[in-house]
């Protein structure tokens, strides 16, 4: 279902719903966590890089104001890079970029490019690329749609099917 007219992927950026959406999902943090054991430092909204490019490190500390920008760069980074592997042609509903941006976020913009999702966009299978969301529901390897590893990692489950139906429907989960 989608809303208005498909845009061309250059003229496109994230919305201020999908932005919100986004600080919520990712809750906010004014020290450096590791969400998962192993896992990159994050703080802010999920950010794992400080203002100044460095990794986030242990000690690290990110007021509310400057986390949200630091968050809105990243997913900035983020639309470039998918702009270049959609293809500039590539036209999308909103709520389409916004679910893109938002799993490249989670991700990274280079898992997004690399996975089917872009072959399906550019033969105009959107439904199927918008149906690929919920496959990259792995975290360290472990599959977090599976009851054993919910406590581990079941929210990304949750959230992949969100995205997915932000996709497919336009609704901001």
């Amino acid at each position: 279902m989608g809303v208005g007219k498909r845009i061309l992927v250059s003229a496109l950026m994230v919305s201020g719903a999908a932005i919100g959406m986004w600080a919520a999902h990712e809750g906010f943090t004014e020290k450096a966590v590791q969400p998962v054991k192993g896992d990159a430092w994050t703080y802010g909204h999920g950010s794992t890089v400080r203002p100044d490019g460095q990794p986030v490190r242990p000690g690290d500390t990110i007021a509310p104001a400057a986390a949200l920008r630091l968050a809105i760069a990243d997913l900035n980074g983020k639309q470039a890079t998918l702009r270049k592997c959609f293809g500039e042609a590539t036209a999308l509903y909103q709520h389409e970029w916004d679910a893109y941006v938002d799993l490249a976020g989670n991700v990274g913009a280079n898992a997004v490019c690399k996975s089917s999702i872009v072959a399906k966009l550019r033969t105009g299978d959107f439904d199927a690329a918008c149906r690929t969301i919920p496959a990259f529901n792995k975290v360290q390897g472990k599959n977090c749609c599976l009851p054993k590893n919910k406590r581990f990692c079941g929210g990304v489950c949750v959230r992949r099917k969100g995205v997915e139906k932000l996709c497919l429907e336009g609704v901001y989960p």
